[in-house]
């Protein structure tokens, strides 16, 4: 194995996930420094403390031109994530951004292109990619022990609590786009090599209606792949406020002329019931009683570590800048395809008739 190479790791946005990649990030070896900045200067200090790292305030520049800074995290809000990986990767900087790549194809563009430019390193955090469950999906898949993949489903349940919650912080991330978008990646990598040709798609408003936002309660889709293989997609986020899951609560199929895979991932196998109440992962002063233990979407803490999708994706992200060693996050390319599906799902609901891919504007 070859040396380690030395990481400086920036981070730009100090929230919750923010946090938690750099906590993660500390205890990995190659790590020589950590920088951190935060639109709220006092969540950026408290990160630095907790991680041993400097701060630079809200000064997110700062940040992506520190020399000592070779890597970087853009862990902000899903409509703020242009500017700072634009800019790292003009510096020449490995960036590692949440998903989604961009609100809009347009912008996506301007990553693709400022990539292939400055002749980037960069990598989208669709961390379903990283629960081991669907690693060893793909495995079946790349054995060939499914056959050729010709239809498949997956949906994903949520609260309307963390609806709310994520559209008071961006209007425009709906549980399609901001949530949904996880299985329209897991499907497209599922189904490598393949590209969806049309999108057709049905919604129905309820409570997140009622609450002042125009987004569906409940959508499904159906993708046609340029093989002819389909795939129906399945979101809500607006099952009631105390629903037991703490974030996604999904279920998986893919059938292949050779088999069959059922994955089921509501987490209703792992049930507790506390009168103490149980955080939510996500967020503040929102505990519930009953809870699907190991359903927080990034994982959990336990004894002291931290399990899960999100921890596995940051350790190999950082294996792959060190090591060379290969990793399955998420291209560019692969997440600009998976948004322009989702704003297509968006499209198809509010028209009501079938789009057709690619989109002809962002």
């Amino acid at each position: 194995m070859s040396k380690a190479r030395g990481i400086g790791l920036g981070i730009i946005g100090s929230g919750r996930i923010g946090t938690l990649r750099g906590r993660l990030a500390a205890g990995h070896a190659a790590i020589d420094s950590i920088t951190v900045s935060d639109l709220d200067p006092a969540n950026a200090e408290k990160l630095a403390k907790l991680v041993g790292g400097t701060s630079h305030g809200a000064d997110n520049m700062a940040v992506i031109d520190d020399p000592n800074v070779t890597a970087v995290i853009v862990s902000t809000s899903e409509g703020e994530h242009l500017k700072p990986m634009l800019a790292a990767l003009e510096r020449g900087k490995a960036v590692l951004v949440e998903k989604p790549i961009a609100l809009t194809v347009r912008e996506a563009d301007q990553v693709i292109e400022a990539l292939a430019k400055y002749k980037g390193d960069m990598r989208v955090g669709y961390s379903r990619r990283y629960k081991e469950r669907y690693q060893i999906a793909k495995e079946q898949v790349v054995k060939g022990r499914v056959g050729t993949l010709t239809g498949g489903a997956a949906r994903v349940f949520n609260s309307r609590s963390q609806a709310l919650a994520m559209l008071k912080r961006n209007p425009h991330a709906t549980p399609v786009v901001d949530a949904l978008t996880y299985y329209v990646d897991l499907m497209n990598w599922l189904f490598e090599g393949r590209t969806i040709k049309e999108i057709y798609a049905r919604g129905q408003m309820g409570v997140l209606k009622d609450a002042g936002h125009e987004v569906a309660d409940v959508c499904y889709a159906v993708f046609t792949y340029d093989d002819g293989a389909v795939v129906n997609l399945g979101v809500s986020y607006a099952l009631p406020e105390k629903y037991p899951a703490l974030g996604h609560a999904a279920r998986v199929e893919v059938l292949g002329t050779g088999g069959v895979m059922i994955l089921d991932d509501d987490h209703t196998d792992q049930i507790m019931y506390s009168e103490v109440g149980v955080p939510h992962v996500y967020l503040p002063d929102h505990n519930v009683n009953m809870v699907f233990l190991q359903s927080g979407t990034p994982g959990d803490w336990a004894l002291g570590e931290f399990w899960g999708p999100i921890a596995n994706e940051t350790r190999a992200w950082l294996d792959y800048l060190a090591l060379g060693k290969p990793c399955t996050l998420a291209t560019a390319q692969d997440a600009r395809a998976t948004l322009e599906a989702t704003l297509a799902i968006e499209h198809s609901m509010r028209t009501g008739v079938a789009v057709t891919l690619p989109l002809r504007h962002g």
